[in-house]
């Protein structure tokens, strides 16, 4: 009896390119006795696959299953196409022509197997600070273009030597296809060998070193001059450092780690991720000054393996810039900008073409919790509950700056760009941009943006010609993003707290309880309103926040230990007089009330600094709250701010005091939405804005919401704070324009 032969060709969509898959269906296709062709093109890649009706099948089952490690595959259709009597199946050359639309797949940290050869003497890429194979290695960083081929990467420029080439032509090889693929005589090199730059750090020293997507500073955690000095150089007065330890076991004397945090920290994007300081821990107090936790992460790229293997010990390894600059990932400009802070520069020939910042986690509510979305992750697809009838981008809010990309239900959240608040950092952001709709086929018919006219990322968006515009509120947005992200399009009950967003009434938001859809959305809440004592200044200046919440609540009238008793005084005239003082609802600056009020901060030198602190010195064991009353949806802190004033003067202590706060915000905020949610017919709650970065609050609201019978939506993808804002413009453009 003759079998019957079937041909089939199947589009393959996702994360396709540089990653093993050709080669994964070649070795599958040969197991199944099928022949025909596996290519790439500038979707992604295209089978081909004649014989058995049941092996194609079979093929067509194991072929997301069974995947390499860094693939993501989708399968976008088959089709039955006449049979050739093939006998054999290849691996044919990449198709070119057409939109550019096979997706790039993040870097990934060094996988086993290279790491093994890596440190083997009898290896010939023994200590390469390059290695790397199909299953790791720099992918974004690395593309100028798509199809994802060496020619379109930074490694255009070494020619592989005979070796490293038959490894590439090899499709039973680890290396086959692998596009960064190199070794010691044919690929990038360090600038000067490696046991200089190891002998400057064990003797105090910094030195500015070139990984994947940038330049870090580094220094050993535990010699306090040496950290002392890099803060001096840096201008950072306090804001923690990140460390890096050589293994799990390693960062384990550092920090206390769950079983989640240490598979964060050996997954394949190696974050930082924020965990409780060890007592005893050999870091230098100025790591992480006042704060519980320190962001620890592993090495990610050969480099920084061999760098911490041989200095023996953790390091400091921290963005390399100056405060508030985008990170240096050019040569040129590393030498320039860094100068003064590093003592050496460990620099290769390698070109970086996108800079990206190191990811940072922690764990909340047992899943990790974005506070960074950056290297690592980017530029995974998320996917969009609504497609838009046009292509959009979206340009995100003014802090924690990212862009998004979309087209049909996908859509690309860049890289974190940053604070816009220089050219250098606009300059970065443009360039993302660029990018991104080249990488990405995107051309952009939509753009959104923010509220706030003064925002340079909303400048940047009027300023795009031929495109129609969409002004999304910034606490929609929030909302939007977090319902986009869990493929839901609401209706829903929204916390949104941050630090500021234009509101819809032109006041200052970021205290808000919203009831909305991806469309459209409703202010049913908010937190009392109070001044805001010098505009965008008291935000640097939490004193200012607690003078102004005084006066509301009508309590102690008299200045703070520690503030000028004349500057107070004319803080609170202006206060109540409301010059140069708009109304603000942000519970951002509740936080620096309080953190002034317990004595723990006046004056901050990075965003987030007081309520960072506050939370931080919170006793775990207090299990009270302060009175928090919630009128006709206002959440009236007054009463809170009173208690606190009484609790001070009692000497009651700073963790009681910032327990019991969390412990009321967390109260109220949860009892009124899940009245809202009863009386609207809704069953979910969204927790978004940076202030739920915050894992005391986000953990007990949650908790009280799911006793209350509520379902919860927290960001998991995206932060909660402005990186997530972008993803939400995205989403309520595309939802309004599927109206049109």
């Amino acid at each position: 009896m003759t079998t019957s032969i079937q041909r089939v060709r199947v589009r393959v969509e996702g994360v396709v390119q540089g990653v093993g898959f050709r080669p994964f269906v070649h070795r599958l296709a040969h197991e199944l006795g099928l022949a025909g062709f596996v290519r790439n093109d500038a979707r992604g890649a295209v089978i081909e696959a004649e014989g058995d009706p049941a092996a194609i099948e079979a093929l067509l089952s194991r072929l997301p299953a069974e995947a390499p490690p860094l693939a993501e595959v989708v399968v976008a259709g088959t089709e039955v196409v006449p049979a050739r009597g093939e006998r054999v199946f290849a691996i044919a050359e990449s198709a070119a022509g057409g939109p550019p639309d096979a997706q790039i797949s993040p870097d990934s940290a060094t996988c086993a197997a290279c790491l093994r050869e890596l440190f083997d003497p009898a290896d010939r890429r023994h200590r390469y600070p390059f290695i790397n194979c199909t299953d790791c290695g720099p992918r974004f960083t690395i593309v100028r273009g798509v199809p994802y081929d060496r020619p379109l990467t930074t490694m255009a420029a070494f020619t592989m030597c005979a070796r490293c080439q038959s490894e590439y032509d090899d499709p039973a090889d680890r290396r086959f296809h692998a596009q960064p693929n190199a070794c010691p005589d044919c690929g990038p090199r360090l600038s000067e060998p490696l046991e200089r730059f190891v002998a400057v750090l064990q003797t105090g020293g910094i030195v500015a070193v070139k990984g994947i997507g940038g330049f870090h500073l580094a220094c050993l955690a535990g010699d306090e001059r040496a950290v002392a000095e890099l803060r001096a150089r840096k201008h950072r007065e306090e804001k923690p450092f990140a460390l890096m330890a050589r293994d799990v076991r390693a960062a384990s004397d550092l920090v206390r780690l769950g079983p989640l945090e240490a598979a964060l920290l050996r997954g394949r994007d190696r974050p930082i991720v924020l965990a409780p300081r060890r007592p005893g821990a050999r870091v230098a107090a100025a790591v992480a000054p006042r704060s519980a936790e320190l962001g620890v992460m592993l090495p990610y790229s050969p480099l920084h393996h061999l760098l911490l293997a041989d200095v023996g010990e953790p390091l400091v390894m921290t963005s390399g810039n100056v405060s508030d600059e985008p990170i240096a990932f050019e040569d040129d400009d590393a030498l320039a900008r860094l100068r003064g802070i590093a003592d050496a520069f460990l620099l290769h020939d390698r070109p970086i073409e996108t800079r990206t910042d190191d990811s940072v986690l922690r764990i909340a509510r047992g899943r990790p919790l974005p506070l960074r979305r950056s290297r690592g992750a980017v530029p995974s697809v998320l996917a969009l509950p609504v497609p838009p009838a046009q292509h959009l981008l979206a340009c995100g809010a003014e802090l924690k700056s990212t862009f998004c990309v979309a087209r049909g239900r996908r859509a690309w959240v860049s890289h974190h760009i940053g604070d816009l608040q220089n050219a250098e950092t606009l300059a970065s952001f443009e360039r993302g941009i660029a990018h991104f709709e080249r990488l990405f086929a995107v051309a952009p018919e939509v753009v959104a943006h923010d509220l706030h006219p003064d925002y340079l990322s909303t400048a940047y968006a009027l300023a795009r010609e031929g495109v129609a515009h969409v002004a999304v509120q910034h606490h929609h947005a929030h909302l939007a993003a977090c319902l986009a992200e869990h493929g839901e399009t609401g209706p829903a009950v929204g916390a949104i707290f941050d630090g500021a967003g234009l509101g819809s009434d032109g006041t200052v938001w970021g205290g808000e309880i919203l009831v909305g859809d991806l469309r459209t959305f409703e202010r049913a809440g908010h937190l009392w309103p109070v001044a805001l004592p010098g505009g965008d200044r008291a935000a640097r200046e939490p004193w200012r926040m607690a003078c102004s919440w005084r006066l509301a609540a009508g309590g102690d009238p008299r200045p703070l230990r520690g503030v000028d008793p004349e500057r107070w005084h004319a803080v609170a005239r202006i206060a109540e007089s409301g010059l140069n003082s708009p109304p603000t609802t942000s519970v951002g600056r509740l936080f620096d009330a309080v953190a002034a009020l317990c004595g723990l901060r006046l004056e901050v030198s990075y965003e987030g600094q007081a309520a960072m602190e506050l939370e931080a010195a919170c006793d775990g064991a207090e299990r009270g709250a302060y009175p928090l009353r919630t009128v006709a949806g206002v959440l009236d802190a007054r009463e809170t701010i009173r208690a606190i004033d009484r609790d001070v003067s009692r000497g009651t202590a700073t963790g009681t005091i910032a327990a019991r706060f969390h412990h009321a915000l967390a109260d109220a905020t949860a009892a009124e939405c899940a009245q809202l949610a009863g009386d609207r017919g809704l069953d979910t709650v969204v927790l978004s804005g940076g202030a739920f970065q915050n894992r005391r609050l986000l953990e007990r609201t949650a908790a009280a919401l799911e006793h209350a019978g509520v379902r919860v939506l927290v960001p998991e993808r995206l932060p909660p704070n402005d990186g997530g804002v972008a993803f939400g413009q995205a989403a309520v453009a595309a939802a309004r324009s599927a109206l049109v």
